[in-house]
């Protein structure tokens, strides 16, 4: 279950780097944005609640939308155990 987990999570922050690359790309286009927003209204939270730097809310979004993006790739990868296990040998 450890290791799921930390794949899970790393296809999290494989997807939230990539969309925090293209943000970059689409010159900011709002399409994009929609898919930061978990980890943008994140960070906007705690700028509003203890106010900190730019490189700590690009971190917060980053860290946020990998356990958000990583949450269904765990139970994508926990089912495909699961169905894996069960088959017959």
């Amino acid at each position: 279950m450890k290791s799921v987990l930390t794949v899970a999570l790393a296809i999290g922050a494989l997807v939230s780097t990539v969309l925090l690359v293209m943000e970059q790309l689409t010159d900011y286009s709002t399409p994009v944005m929609a898919w930061e927003m978990p980890g943008i209204s994140a960070a906007y939270l705690f700028w509003g609640a203890v106010g900190s730097s730019v490189f700590l809310g690009v971190a917060i979004t980053w860290a946020v939308n990998a356990i958000v993006y990583g949450a269904p790739a765990f139970v994508v990868l926990t089912v495909i155990k699961l169905a894996i296990r069960d088959l017959p040998k």
